[in-house]
């Protein structure tokens, strides 16, 4: 079968797939916001000169770091787009701190597009962006195939790809091929040769991971707001970014810590709201007693805090809630999931404990477990015999705040190289402008 038509096969397979997809996508309760968006069938995009592309939350702060600090030599428009309601506040939020500017940047957010392709290239049209820029491993064949043919620059900005993914994608080699982007900046050298592989392009450039950028907490003095309800010398244990796989297992670390320290306050933060009404039953299936975050104000008796688990179901205040804990544990890593943000935990003065599994962290370096900046436990009860120990002796935040941006110094810069990279083809851009087909 020749290449050609090997591409075209996946393609009329992938569609097919989207049209049966569709009517269930429509019943599913976390799509169901921004649905009409999603689809088209309302508030149609308008032209930009950068569309910048983040899955979720994580990437929606770094599309952040990335329209702060542009800085174009003419006016420019950005759309922002995400996949979830997290990062589309996220977005928002970016978007009003960067509102007005002196530096000629407009941004505005929605929801992004479902990848069928009759979709995307109508997106496409809409749009009529100059630049693409994906963010980490965001590789959808619809708008990928979409931009080729309007000949829009595809960047693929703080790029990383896992072994089990590559060998996913690489089910169907020459289809990859054909959508290749026209940069890659990767976050490490294994990152990149995989995306070579990938593609079957030479090995792309390497930067340092955004993510370091984002690592600054000259603000962590200024006053918490959540100390208004929570007294410097509370029992707080955080539980932050935890799994629906690894539930059970937090389970037992919940209820190891109970018996050891029955006074100790427990936040919680599933990854996941929706994972709130699984916590509530599980907790009362546990008979441990419960609040929900929303339900605490300033004028709350903290006196009943001691040996309560507090639901978190208000989004933005992990760090908050990490800067006054006195030991913390952060999911995503006690099943084969990958890990969630401890670096989080760890600027704000916490030493955070994770699982054994934590390698979409990887790049953070294998030194900062050596240094005794992370602890990372084997299984659960080894996790909760180190929170336990934690709680009852750990260094003053401030010194393992200092520590962590020592770490963390000569790693940051890679938000500046993205920006430069996304100029220099938006400038070369201007030069194509007239060329640009329409689909």
């Amino acid at each position: 079968m020749s290449k050609s038509i090997t591409v075209k096969t996946a393609f009329w397979l992938y569609n097919a797939g989207w049209n049966l997809a569709m009517p269930i996508l429509r019943r599913n309760q976390r799509l169901a916001e921004g649905f009409e968006q999603r689809t088209l069938r309302e508030n149609m995009p308008e032209s930009a000169d950068i569309w910048i592309q983040a899955a979720s939350a994580g990437e929606s702060y770094l599309a952040w770091l990335l329209i702060k600090n542009l800085k174009p030599d003419c006016p420019i428009k950005i759309l922002l787009t995400s996949n979830t309601r997290q990062g589309m506040e996220i977005l928002a939020r970016a978007i009003d701190d960067i509102s007005p500017n002196d530096r000629g940047v407009s941004a505005r957010a929605a929801y992004f597009p479902f990848d069928k392709p009759a979709i995307m290239e109508k997106a496409v049209r809409f749009v009529r962006p100059r630049i693409m820029v994906l963010l980490e491993t965001e590789l959808w064949p619809g708008l990928l195939s979409a931009l080729k043919k309007y000949g829009s620059e595809i960047l693929l900005i703080n790029g990383r790809i896992s072994p089990g993914s590559l060998e996913r994608y690489c089910l169907w080699p020459s289809f990859w091929h054909s959508l290749s982007p026209d940069k890659i900046l990767a976050i490490s050298e294994n990152d990149a040769r995989r995306f070579g592989t990938l593609f079957g392009i030479k090995q792309p450039d390497v930067m340092q991971n955004m993510k370091f950028d984002r690592i600054d907490r000259a603000d962590a003095c200024l006053k918490n707001p959540l100390e208004k309800i929570f007294p410097s010398d509370t029992p707080l244990l955080v539980l932050g970014s935890t799994r629906q796989e690894e539930e059970p297992l937090i389970e037992k670390i919940i209820l190891s810590i109970r018996r050891r320290h029955p006074d100790a306050v427990i936040g919680l933060f599933p990854r996941h709201m929706h994972r709130i009404e699984h916590w509530k039953a599980a907790l009362d299936r546990m008979e441990i007693p419960w609040t929900l975050r929303s339900e605490l104000t300033d004028k709350t008796q903290k006196s009943p805090f001691n040996g309560i688990t507090i639901l978190w179901d208000m989004f933005g205040e992990l760090s908050l809630a990490y800067e006054l804990s006195k030991a913390a544990f952060v999911g995503g890593s006690l099943a084969p999931l990958g890990g969630q943000n401890f670096l989080e935990a760890l600027v704000c003065g916490v030493i955070p404990v994770i699982g054994p599994f934590w390698e979409n962290f990887a790049w953070v370096g294998h030194d900062i477990s050596k240094q005794g900046l992370v602890h990372v436990a084997g299984d659960w009860k080894a996790a909760a015999d180190m929170l336990t120990k934690n709680m009852e002796s750990s260094p003053p935040h401030e010194a393992v705040r200092e520590a962590a941006l020592t770490y963390v110094k000569n790693r940051q810069g890679g938000t500046i190289q993205a920006c430069n990279l996304i100029l220099q083809c938006l400038s070369q851009s201007f030069f194509r402008k007239s060329s640009l087909p329409y689909l």
